[in-house]
């Protein structure tokens, strides 16, 4: 019988995007799409077609 607290849902910011992988918010790779943190898209950089330069 006490106050239950309402949460929206983000609609837009830093807050609304996490990695595909881990769910971290933060370092977040969107370019191309990609939705990867920086530590985890070290891991699967070459599996998605990416390759290391010199």
């Amino acid at each position: 019988m006490g106050k239950e607290k309402i949460v929206k849902k983000k609609k837009y910011g830093r807050g609304t995007r996490v990695c595909r992988r881990c769910g971290n918010a933060r370092g977040l790779i969107r370019k191309y799409d990609l939705q990867y943190c920086r530590r985890c898209f070290r891991e699967v950089a070459q599996s998605v077609g990416f390759r290391k330069n010199s």
